[in-house]
């Protein structure tokens, strides 16, 4: 049995110091820059030195998570990233972007790449693809099952990382563009305002929280967990929350069992309700959608409430300023407060325990609470202070660099060498009468290496005569050496954009659907490319009435089993198609690249010049650009491509695309059909579809950016008509607009004027 990693969270360096003390293997955690939880502490340079030194004399590792996408401008700050990293001798980096990837493996080959659960690889064969573009370890969708996990686990030389505990985004992790697109915030650049925690309507209905997920929390079926690292969720949490989760967990690995009282302090500190996810099979129990946000460990329901105050008989003590939470129907997150006064058969006491029946004064302006509402211990006291943690002191670990020194020592000099770096004192020197000790002397003194940046690895002495040196003039020598050797990187560049040939006619159009019946009305002269998104069941007769030559065949961003899709690829193939699109990794291991002309679709993600060039690199003959980016963005990468651009001027954009189900009814009764919902909050309106147990969520007015996209120098401009349900006349209408650079009317723009992005 290989001993599993356990991963840990670190905001800052105090949660970092409390996942070492009880018991991470490893602790991953975010810089000032690019880290997908911006709003986190973060570390800076002198931090993560410090902190990385002393976890590493703890022979425990350190991940930084450089896992966002960049623009264009920002790849020398990547470089700055990069090289931060490199200095404080950081472990591995965790990364989404592919332009990251290119820049590490060209100019950075010593960091293990681990790819981010943003990159979404839910499957066997996106996790091959992974592994054959240099990856080391990949991040697993936290929407599988303990059978898929396996199956990809038990890829040889690949590490997996699996989440275990801690929060759940509703989307697929790089695939939600809500935040993007409703507010400008995007996810993918870690900035997310979390809108899955709103309260939508549904049909007309009252508002609940449709999307907002419980946490997840496994447990003891860690224990059957195969995957290299088990990872806990919480980089915004408290040291004291990464404590209580790092302590329950090494307990369960090291065959101490899931410890009852350890699991309610964690409750106490920070929990929504638990659940396992999907990790035993679909699961509609996952949506809390009632209540958001903290609710703390269940200890008893409301008895009565009267004269301002509150009877219950809780199942644990509660003590004076412990917090207290409230299910109070009508408040979409719990009411709660310290309890300052406690009575117990009328007297005030300073706590009460299990059993007791207790009244507990209600602050003012308390809202109305009924009979059988569910209370919290939301905070205690005692839990507070049950998770103290060593740390050293400050300074006292940093990394040091290894050196090699060589010493020459001759009868009127002895010289110092440190690569090109040297140092001299002059003297006369004599036999020595113990030579060897002669040699220990030395040694010593250039062992001092004190406060400098120094570690000597090495020291090779070069006295044949055994001649003696006084220990004042060595440790002279030393110092001057020391102070001479300059440790600089040399300036790295970024490596040089790659690309093959690009289309040197007029901008043409692209049109994508996947439903072949919309395009019935359309002139295929104006159209370069006609793309069909297939699913395991698309109808391809109707492939036969359009012209092969401009046909390209689309598969989908998520796939939960490759083999599905097999026997509709393979009679593709047969019949001559050869131009294709993926969406996500998988596809690329599926299909025969080599003998294809290959697009990456927007999923992918290509908001930089290396990133293109990496696409270039993996055949990529076009790449469209992200649905996410910025005008300013988009015109400076399109003008250096040295490949194929296609830019979206029109789609209904998934906001969310989920396992998730929000049907009324068990899965055991679900037909699995197409099923639409109309959504309402805070006055806009949105559009969800299930279907075959995924759900898609879309702003009820399409993206279209026709008119401002006029001056944008992409080779192609491509407008798409999937996943929402058209006619052909609408389709033709709104190509004939969009063809005149005209914008259908009530359409979004998202991010494309936004330089701010």
């Amino acid at each position: 049995m290989f001993k599993q990693e356990l991963l840990a969270p670190a905001g800052d360096i105090e949660a970092g110091y409390a996942a070492l003390y009880y018991g991470a293997d490893a602790v991953y955690l975010g810089l000032s820059k690019f880290s997908a939880r911006a709003t986190a502490t973060n570390f800076d340079e002198p931090t993560l030195d410090e902190f990385t030194a002393y976890a590493h004399s703890l022979k425990r590792k350190v991940y930084v998570a450089l896992n966002t996408l960049l623009q264009e401008s920002e790849l020398d700050g990547l470089i700055e990233s990069l090289d931060i990293c490199t200095r404080c001798k950081v472990d591995g980096l965790i990364i989404q972007d592919l332009g990251v990837a290119r820049v590490m493996k060209e100019k950075y080959p010593h960091f293990e790449m681990h790819a981010s659960t943003q990159m979404a690889v839910h499957n066997r064969e996106g996790a091959l693809y992974l592994k054959k573009l240099g990856f080391k370890r990949v991040v697993l969708a936290r929407e599988l099952t303990v059978a898929e996990i396996k199956e990809i686990a038990a890829i040889p030389d690949l590490e997996t990382e699996a989440f275990i505990h801690g929060a759940l985004c509703y989307s697929y992790s790089g695939l939600c563009m809500f935040s993007s697109v409703e507010y400008a915030r995007s996810a993918n650049r870690g900035k997310c305002l979390y809108p899955c925690r709103a309260a939508f309507k549904c049909n007309g209905n009252k508002e609940s929280h449709l999307f907002s997920m419980k946490d997840m929390a496994l447990q003891e079926e860690v224990l059957n967990m195969p995957v290299s690292s088990l990872k806990i969720e919480g980089r915004k949490k408290s040291a004291l929350y990464v404590a209580a989760v790092t302590d329950y967990y090494r307990r369960i690995l090291d065959g101490k069992g899931a410890d009852k009282n350890r699991e309610e302090h964690i409750k106490q500190i920070f929990s929504r309700p638990w659940c396992k996810f999907h990790f035993k099979g679909k699961d509609k129990n996952i949506i809390d959608r009632d209540f958001v946000g903290h609710r703390g460990l269940l200890i008893g329901n409301v008895e009565n409430v009267s004269h301002g105050r509150v009877k219950l008989v809780p199942t644990h003590k509660i003590a004076r300023y412990d917090g207290l939470q409230f299910d109070a129907a009508g408040d979409e997150k719990p009411f709660g407060f310290s309890a300052q006064k406690i009575f117990v058969g009328g007297k005030n006491v300073f706590e009460v325990k299990a059993g007791q029946t207790a009244e507990i004064e209600l602050p003012h302006g308390y809202p109305t609470l009924k009979k059988g509402d569910k209370v919290y211990l939301a905070s205690s006291g005692e839990v507070k202070g049950a998770y103290h943690y060593e740390k050293p002191k400050p300074r006292e670990f940093r990394n040091k660099y290894d050196i090699e020194v060589d010493v020459y020592v001759s009868d009127d000099k002895i010289t110092a060498k440190c690569g090109n770096f040297e140092a001299m004192v002059e003297g006369v020197f004599s036999q020595a009468s113990e030579p060897n000790k002669s040699k220990e002397a030395i040694e010593k003194a250039f062992a001092k290496t004190g406060d400098t940046p120094f570690n000597l690895k090495t020291i090779n002495v070069h006295n044949e005569k055994g001649l003696f040196a006084p220990a004042s003039m060595l440790n002279e020598l030393r110092r001057d050496l020391y102070s001479r050797i300059n440790i600089k990187r040399q300036p790295v560049e970024l490596p040089s954009i790659f690309g093959g040939k690009r289309n040197k006619e007029k901008q043409l159009f692209i049109i994508k659907t996947d439903d072949l019946s919309y395009l019935d009305l359309l002139d295929w002269d104006k159209f370069a490319e006609i793309i069909y998104l297939i699913n395991p069941h698309s109808d391809t007769k109707g492939l036969a009435k359009l012209p092969k030559n401009k046909i390209r065949i689309a598969l989908p961003a998520v796939c939960r089993n490759p083999i599905l899709f097999a026997d509709i690829i393979n009679r593709l193939l047969d019949s001559g198609y050869s131009r294709w699109e993926a969406a996500n990794w998988w596809a690329l291991e599926i299909l025969p690249c080599e003998r294809l002309d290959i697009s990456f679709d927007s999923s992918m993600y290509m908001l930089n010049t290396q990133a293109i060039s990496n696409a270039a690199k993996m055949g990529a003959s076009c790449v469209t650009l992200s649905l996410e980016d910025n005008k300013v963005n988009i015109c400076n990468i399109v003008k250096k491509s040295k490949i194929n651009t296609q830019l979206i001027v029109y789609q209904d954009i998934p906001l969310f695309t989920s396992v998730g189900c929000i049907r009324n009814n068990d899965c055991a009764h679900c037909n699995q059909q197409p099923m639409w919902f109309d959504l309402e909050r805070d006055g806009r309106k949105f559009k969800a579809l299930s279907n075959h147990c995924q759900m898609m969520v879309f702003d009820d007015k399409p993206l279209c950016i026709a008119k401002e996209a006029k001056d944008v120098e992409a080779d192609y401009l491509r407008m798409d008509f999937i996943y929402r349900r058209y006619t052909a006349e609408k389709v033709k209408n709104i190509v004939e607009k969009i063809l005149q650079f005209e914008n259908v009317s009530n359409c979004i723009n998202i991010n494309f004027l936004n330089n701010n992005l």
